[in-house]
């Protein structure tokens, strides 16, 4: 069913399951901010959609309140994690090589090697003390009442399930959790409501030196992790001050790394600088995709945890080096691809506006559908996978290391136009993020789109991993042949399909906001 854009003249919330997204709505009627909105949405989610985000995944948000402030909850590696203690692991049994997260020279993808420490819920605290003005008990009775009561499995989350279960169905752990998970049956968690109740009687103190934390670690140590109560009680929440790049006249406000939020604006800086998008819907996509693709092997040469990083982003983004970037596209050919380490998503973002003019754009994940596939047992805590992006390679930037923060695809975003907010957006993807964000920007900016029609049209997705470009079905007619004959391999896309991302829009407008949902998922923009 196509988007719709609605207007909202005193707030909204927008996400990717309509549960969610009423649940942020009542907080909203009920005179709570965007903030309180934001988290108790997200908790919904955390419930609801287990294989995009939850309470053990990470966490990363920017929030207008007359400027622009980011917050970044992203764990690190264990102090004792290292390229050698990895590989020992690996030989002991400890994570399958034959499943590593390709090119990075054996880094495993699921199990308990690539879990770093969880930042969600030091991040939900962390929003609330900052700008909350509803107490995370209350904010989480939405979510501990679906986890304990139950609530029916969509045919998008049965489908989810089914793809995890090849994966992750062998170990008991997540089979007796999310294995009961059926299409049109109710599925319900005490385990989880029962965590959810820890947190709001103790804070985050229970998820990272209590009786959670240690679940956490036995979990973990078990299955060949060096993660200790010393690695979870050492989190901190940071609040890192967004970057700002220049598309058209909009200005886009995306986060610094290990984010790749400079990514993002590297592929809107070079398209900007080719110049007015041509009419030709083909000659379009294949700017955008070498754009892409130059942002692309820019993430892989030179994206890490800042600490390690060998460049800034400033650096990066200088007027002068973007020019020499985009002088090399040629209009006419597809240029090699380079050797680009994928990343694939698995991720919730959503949005929030209220009243006041404060603005929300949160992103949340598990990363790869249900994260590591490890549950901490007794929790209901399914732990992420983000270590993923480390690789074992000692001499890379991103090789894993004591107390690394791995790179991540994770990219809230919000745009001002002369100074002032106009757009919040976002969506989950993994690889498919700085790509979509280029794509709606386009639509917007270019072509003019309303927000539903941009949030509807049909989008391309590029495969990192080999260059191929993913269209939707629904492309205009010539776009794919013109691709082609410009040396782009083409592959077909459902006419709505999950791996063109679930992106969702605010913007503000004189008489309040209006909103769009991504029509690839389940979810709903609802306010008043």
């Amino acid at each position: 069913m196509p988007a719709i854009t609605r207007h909202f003249p005193k707030g909204v919330v927008v996400s990717p399951h309509h549960l969610a997204s009423a649940a942020g709505h009542r907080v909203l009627a009920d005179g709570g901010n965007a903030v309180d909105a934001a988290v108790a949405a997200n908790l919904v989610l955390a419930v609801v959609t287990p294989y995009y985000c939850g309470v053990g995944g990470d966490l990363l948000a920017i929030v207008w309140d007359g400027a622009a402030r980011g917050v970044a909850s992203i764990g690190r590696a264990p102090a004792q994690a290292s390229v050698e203690q990895v590989r020992a692991a690996i030989a002991a049994g400890h994570g399958d090589p034959s499943v590593s997260h390709a090119g990075t020279a054996g880094m495993p993808m699921f199990g308990a090697l690539p879990v770093t420490v969880p930042g969600a819920v030091a991040g939900w605290f962390h929003l609330l003390e900052r700008w909350g003005t509803r107490s995370f008990g209350t904010l989480s009775a939405a979510a501990r009442e679906l986890a304990l009561d139950g609530f029916e499995v969509t045919p998008r989350a049965g489908a989810a399930v089914a793809v995890a279960r090849e994966r992750f169905g062998d170990d008991p752990s997540w089979e007796d959790h999310y294995g009961r998970m059926r299409t049109g049956r109710r599925f319900v968690q005490p385990e989880l409501a029962a965590t959810l109740t820890t947190l709001a009687e103790d804070g985050p103190q229970a998820m990272h030196r209590g009786h959670i934390a240690e679940a956490i670690v036995a979990t973990l140590q078990a299955r060949g992790s060096r993660m200790t109560l010393a690695d979870l009680a050492g989190h901190t929440v940071e609040e890192p001050t967004p970057l700002v790049g220049t598309y058209r006249d909009a200005q886009v406000l995306e986060l610094p790394p290990p984010t790749q939020g400079v990514t993002a604006l590297t592929a809107l800086a070079v398209l900007d600088a080719l110049g007015p998008l041509p009419a030709d819907h083909a000659l379009a996509t294949h700017l955008q995709v070498e754009a892409v693709r130059i942002a692309m092997a820019d993430r892989q040469d030179h994206l890490a945890d800042p600490e390690a990083m060998r460049t800034t982003p400033a650096a990066l983004l200088a007027p002068e080096r973007i020019q020499a970037l985009a002088r090399e596209v040629d209009p006419q050919h597809a240029a090699p691809w380079p050797s680009v380490r994928p990343a694939p998503g698995g991720t919730a973002f959503l949005c929030a506006a209220d009243r006041d003019g404060v603005l929300v754009s949160l992103i949340q994940s598990n990363f790869v559908g249900f994260g590591s596939g490890v549950v901490v047992p007794g929790t209901g805590i399914g732990l992420h996978d983000r270590g993923a992006h480390f690789s074992l390679d000692p001499g890379e930037p991103a090789a894993i290391g004591p107390g690394k923060r791995p790179m991540h695809t994770l990219i809230p975003a919000l745009a001002l136009r002369g100074g002032e907010p106009w757009l919040v957006f976002g969506t989950m993807g993994g690889d498919g993020q700085p790509q979509i964000h280029q794509q709606l920007l386009v639509e917007l900016l270019d072509r003019g789109r309303s927000l539903a029609e941009a949030v509807d049209a049909p989008r391309f997705i590029v495969d990192v991993a080999d260059g191929s470009v993913a269209l939707e079905s629904r492309s205009p007619s010539g776009r794919l042949q013109g691709l082609s004959d410009r040396g782009h391999d083409v592959r077909p896309l459902e006419a709505y399909d999950d791996r063109a991302g679930h992106a969702h829009l605010i913007a503000v407008t004189p008489h309040g906001y209006a909103a769009a949902s991504d029509p690839r998922c389940d979810g709903g923009a609802i306010g008043h």
